[in-house]
């Protein structure tokens, strides 16, 4: 485990997967990224899966649950899923945590990657993969997940969250919320119009968990480098803006949930520009 002062975390892997760069990028012409992201023969770069492990005031919280094992291997093969350490219940087990154990799932959003661990197949049913655990999600991001439109309707999967209506333990979100005194919510409109990042704060410490609002460290650099697959792009610059000068003033530690190459970093002024510097944690 990682500390931030008093409080515990950990990042855990759910392996990698492989995305296309030109949607990575958008609007950024390839020339430009593939300097500083070399992508594949088929014109990929691999994403990390993470999803954070938190230990705070008796609260066991993972945020994100990664693709999950529901996938047939057409699926996994269409993603590029690798998993050479198993998926991300066994990185748990890797550090002693059983799904019993985990307290509160949160979803920074309902996209497949993100969430598809959420849920396992149990026979013909599918049930919650951490039974004791409220499963939490933004109240918007749910209605636009079981109404998706024909741009939406490839990301959101609804045996990824629906059986938890079911059984009772889905909880909606209506906003910025605090789960402890020292794990707090915060709506970042642009990836979807209710995506949201975790703020961990403790002893005058701060780390953020970005989750989309910047897949990669590059994201957060650059306003203008905006994915293609961000729904409300012009949103995503404005987030981008404020949380930028947000996590300079704190002196941030940044948490990349894809970022293969800079898994954590800290913010910098450059200039009229910014710059992620690496950081190492345990």
């Amino acid at each position: 485990m990682s500390k931030l002062n008093n409080l515990e975390y950990h990042l855990v892997s759910d392996g990698l997967c492989w995305v296309d760069g030109g949607s990575t990028f958008g609007m950024v012409p390839r020339i430009i990224w593939a300097e500083l992201c070399p992508p594949d023969a088929q014109n990929r770069l691999p994403f990390g899966l993470v999803s954070l492990l938190i230990r705070s005031e008796g609260k066991t919280i993972l945020v994100d649950t990664g693709f999950g094992t529901k996938l047939d291997e057409k699926a996994q093969r269409r993603v590029g899923l690798e998993r050479p350490q198993g998926d991300l219940t066994a990185a748990l087990a890797r550090l002693g945590v059983a799904v019993e154990e985990i307290d509160i799932v949160l979803n920074t959003h309902l996209h497949g990657d993100h969430c598809g661990g959420n849920t396992i197949r149990q026979g013909e049913r599918v049930i919650a993969t951490y039974p004791n655990a409220q499963y939490m999600v933004q109240r918007l991001e749910w209605a636009d997940a079981i109404a998706p439109n024909e741009r939406t309707r490839a990301t959101y999967f609804p045996e990824n969250y629906r059986p938890l209506e079911e059984s009772g333990q889905l909880k909606l979100l209506n906003g910025n919320t605090r789960l402890t005194s020292e794990v707090r919510t915060a709506v970042t409109r642009g990836h979807t119009r209710a995506h949201q990042v975790v703020i961990l704060e403790s002893g005058g410490e701060t780390a953020l968990f970005t989750a989309d609002m910047a897949s990669l460290h590059y994201h957060l650099e650059r306003l203008a480098w905006v994915p293609a697959y961000d729904l409300e792009p012009m949103e995503s610059i404005e987030t981008k803006r404020y949380w930028q000068q947000w996590a300079v003033a704190r002196n941030a530690l940044i948490i990349f949930q894809h970022d293969t190459e800079m898994p954590v970093g800290r913010l910098k002024p450059d200039g009229v520009n910014f710059r992620m510097e690496p950081v190492q944690i345990e």
